[in-house]
């Protein structure tokens, strides 16, 4: 601290701590500072802020002093010898404070107060800029512009995406290859042919040399699939599965019945002649007929070399919990692999997607993208049984899925014979 009359350098140790070391106020500012650089501390750092509060008293020899003595004489709380912990604090506080704000408001060397006054104006004005231009310079109303225009382009792309032949599923991306609202009059894609049916006994003129996928509207009309669901409605009345999904097989006469399946035309003898009639049969080996004609002429094979195979069944698939893994039907499967005899395999469906249920599309899983066909009632959809076409079901989130899978062999040891109603 400094004397108050002379100005002289006064030590004082902090009676709280004896022996510590003094501490020494500067009587004047470093000489290394130019003359303008003092003049702005001393009249912005020392002035702009009230000080802490300090000790003040005379040395002993002060020559101004009307009332020279020493420090402790003139600070009786010095001389009663209390402990005063806050002595040392309150100094070094003011000291630094002081010399940390003198270095930061010290103009660059050799500027003087001019530089220091132009620095002050360039705060002005960035503080009086416009609140519409950025930092950078670029009006606000500018930058506006473009972000709506960013918005409009990735708004226009997401529209494309949903309404197009593309979306975005939990799998991926994913090609709708038939949607429920649209009609379809024929559509067949090819592709390579997989090595599945060399295993097997080849068949000249029936065995896959062509692959592909198909879909058609024009097949099965809208009323004859109505009628087809009816039967299978009153089959699956007898019985049904406790978990998600049933079958009825007009041909081996299987049906699921809770956890089970059972043998419908021995299980209810006679009865089944009260929930079938000949004409229902009748409509199904029509049906079947058909379906089969449409696979040989797109394929390019004799309709004559195709043997209906088993197994041929009706599905009626809910969102039941599975109870069993018969009921586990979204697996990924190759038909030629599960089931063997097949060759050909093709799937009439009798409801329809997002009316009648939610989920439950047919997906074959290609290689960087899936392809959907959207169940629609009369859709049938038909395709070569090896892995060319790895395929599966997605999960029924709601309502109910009523489809029949047709399938055919090129093995007549593995062919079997329409439904007879006995």
């Amino acid at each position: 601290m400094r004397c108050r009359e002379c100005e002289c350098s006064i030590e004082l140790a902090c009676p709280s701590r004896p022996g510590a070391r003094a501490f020494r106020a500067p009587r004047r500012l470093p000489e290394r500072l130019s003359a303008a650089a003092s003049a702005s501390i001393k009249g912005n750092a020392y002035r702009a802020r009230p000080r802490l509060p300090t000790l003040e008293g005379a040395c002993s020899g002060c020559p101004k002093a009307s009332n020279p003595g020493s420090l402790a004489e003139r600070t009786p709380w010095l001389r009663s010898g209390e402990r005063v912990p806050e002595c040392r604090r309150v100094l070094g506080l003011e000291l630094g404070l002081e010399r940390r704000r003198a270095g930061a408001r010290m103009p660059e060397s050799g500027a003087g107060v001019g530089a220091g006054a132009e620095a002050q104006q360039q705060r002005r004005r960035r503080r009086r800029r416009p609140s519409s231009v950025t930092k950078s310079g670029v009006p606000k109303d500018s930058r506006r512009k473009w972000l709506k225009v960013a918005f409009f382009l990735s708004s226009a792309m997401l529209a494309y995406l949903l309404s197009g032949s593309y979306l975005l599923s939990e799998d991926g991306v994913t090609e709708v290859l038939a949607r429920y609202s649209e009609v379809v009059s024929d559509k067949f894609i090819e592709i390579p042919c997989s090595e599945d049916y060399d295993s097997h006994k080849r068949f000249e003129g029936c065995t896959p040399r062509k692959c592909g996928r198909g879909v058609t509207d024009a097949l099965i009309n809208r009323e004859e699939a109505e009628r087809i669901r009816r039967i299978a409605e009153r089959g699956l009345s007898l019985g049904g599965s406790d978990g998600g999904a049933s079958i009825l097989d007009l041909h081996s006469g299987a049906l699921s019945l809770g956890k089970h399946f059972v043998n419908m035309y021995r299980y209810f003898g006679d009865k089944i002649h009260d929930i079938f009639t000949e004409e229902d049969f009748q409509l199904y080996r029509d049906v079947r007929q058909r379906i089969q004609q449409k696979i040989a002429l797109v394929f390019g094979i004799s309709s004559s070399s195709m043997h209906l195979t088993k197994p041929t069944f009706f599905s009626r698939i809910n969102n039941s919990e599975a109870k069993t893994t018969h009921d586990e039907y979204w697996h990924p499967h190759i038909d030629k692999v599960t089931y063997g005899s097949f060759d050909y395999t093709s799937l009439l469906y009798l409801s329809d997607y997002s009316e009648d249920f939610g989920g439950g599309r047919f997906v074959f899983m290609d290689e960087g993208a899936n392809r959907t066909v959207e169940p629609r009632a009369g859709r049938v959809s038909f395709f070569t049984s090896g892995s060319e076409n790895l395929h599966h079901v997605e999960k029924v989130h709601w309502g109910t899925r009523y489809a029949i899978t047709i399938s055919f062999t090129c093995n007549p040891d593995h062919g079997i014979g329409d439904p007879v109603l006995t």
